[in-house]
């Protein structure tokens, strides 16, 4: 089972020194991908309720740094040369889906196709607001800019004349490595967010799963594949861990699961200096034992 690191982009690991330093070092000491979420605003306070913890609050305050995680995958792409980067996860619907499968190009073709487009509908109706775009139907909407993105990343020329987005003879190069095979790896533990991925999805991403939490929705997810006469081994199975009390012990139930990568969730030291030996223990604690069940 691989191990991915969820470290990047926020708080301290929004400094440029910690993200190279981190990049540089997790792909040297094995972690398989590097995730970076997104926000594009936070709120001191909102109605809306966050999926994952118990009482709906947010767990940042509105004055975090949070930076665009393609920028910040982008600054890693150029001191490391094997790492996967993968967003986890862009809220698709925020985005103009020409612009979004541009950048999505862009970036797999200056990592020499490393990118995984980790993706998900959004859980904030005040950032939509902010940002002027309809909370409803939002599931709807990322539906149809996914289809734009990947006819855009094989197509010459391509017309679209969807609910959402029209237009007619449009080229978009370069094109990804993998063309409209860069995978696109949905997040969302609800039953309609693993429809989308036995639907349309390469992978799936839970969020804030143990290993028992995980063996249920990777069953119902089996099924559901099945439904769709989609291979169940051709869709990889990301989980993290989030708020859930693990131990390296844990890391055989989840392989038993089904679990392709565990995504080890963790902030950066204050003190760049420490950041190496701190990705080391991270390594020596998760990716080592790990490699072991191989």
């Amino acid at each position: 089972m691989k191990v991915g690191l969820f470290a990047l982009g926020i708080g301290t690991g929004a400094r440029p020194g910690t993200i190279l330093t981190t990049a540089e070092n997790a792909e040297r000491v094995g972690f398989s991908t590097l995730w970076v979420g997104e926000h594009v605003v936070l709120f001191d306070r909102q109605n809306s309720k966050y999926p994952y913890t118990a009482g709906g609050e947010f767990p940042l305050p509105g004055g975090a740094d949070w930076l665009d995680p393609f920028i910040t995958l982008t600054f890693a792409a150029a001191v490391t040369k094997s790492i996967r980067l993968a967003t986890g996860i862009c809220l698709v619907p925020e985005h103009n889906p020409l612009v979004l499968a541009k950048e999505a190009a862009s970036l797999d073709c200056v990592a020499r196709g490393r990118f995984a487009l980790g993706v998900g509908i959004g859980w904030s109706a005040e950032e939509f607001a902010a940002l002027g775009i309809p909370f409803e139907r939002r599931a709807q909407r990322t539906r149809e800019y996914i289809d734009v993105m990947r006819r855009l990343w094989s197509e010459d020329a391509t017309s679209y004349h969807g609910e959402f987005v029209n237009f007619d003879g449009a080229k978009s190069y370069p094109k990804p490595a993998r063309g409209s095979r860069l995978p696109i790896i949905f997040g969302g533990e609800s039953g309609p967010a693993l429809k989308r991925v036995a639907e349309y999805g390469n992978g799936w991403f839970g969020f804030n799963l143990d290993p028992n939490e995980s063996v249920a929705k990777i069953k119902r997810l089996r099924e559901l594949l099945d439904q769709n006469k989609r291979d169940a081994s051709e869709i990889e199975i990301i989980v993290c861990p989030y708020t859930k009390k693990i131990t390296p012990d844990d890391l055989k139930k989840y392989a038993d699961a089904g679990v392709d990568e565990l995504v080890i969730l963790a902030s950066p030291p204050e003190d760049e200096s420490q950041v190496v030996g701190w990705v080391e223990r991270l390594a020596s604690q998760w990716v080592t034992p790990a490699q072991l069940l191989r």
